[in-house]
């Protein structure tokens, strides 16, 4: 079958320690933060730093990072999960960390008014 090796995952310890911790550590919780409170950390956050369409793509981006972050874990259909969370990760980069290291505004997205910003 073509498909085969996409749903293969015979791996290491190692390997099963690293996809634990992105997909339960980091991509599961952080979508269904974006669900649980939208206003905060989903579309409203969305909405403030300047994402297009926020009402819909809070949600979108929620249910994608707990699908993919679930899917991570077990290994299965590796490959595929991780396209779209890598898409999340460079639009969370370019959104929120760039306009602080600059400054000021990068093309749609604007600096978020924050107390402070890092360490």
């Amino acid at each position: 079958m073509i498909l085969s090796r996409e749903f293969d995952s015979r791996t290491t310890g190692w390997t099963v320690l690293v996809r634990l911790l992105v997909g339960l550590v980091v991509f599961f919780p952080e979508g269904l933060q974006k669900l649980i409170f939208p206003a905060l950390l989903g579309a409203g956050r969305f909405s403030r730093i300047g994402i297009p369409w926020p009402d819909v793509l809070g949600p979108f981006v929620g249910g994608f990072e707990i699908v993919c972050g679930l899917l991570i874990v077990p290994g299965l259909a590796t490959r595929f999960a991780a396209i779209p969370l890598l898409i999340v990760t460079i639009v969370a980069i370019v959104s929120t960390k760039l306009p602080i290291l600059l400054g000021h505004d990068l093309w749609i997205f604007h600096v978020p008014s924050m107390p402070r910003y890092g360490f």
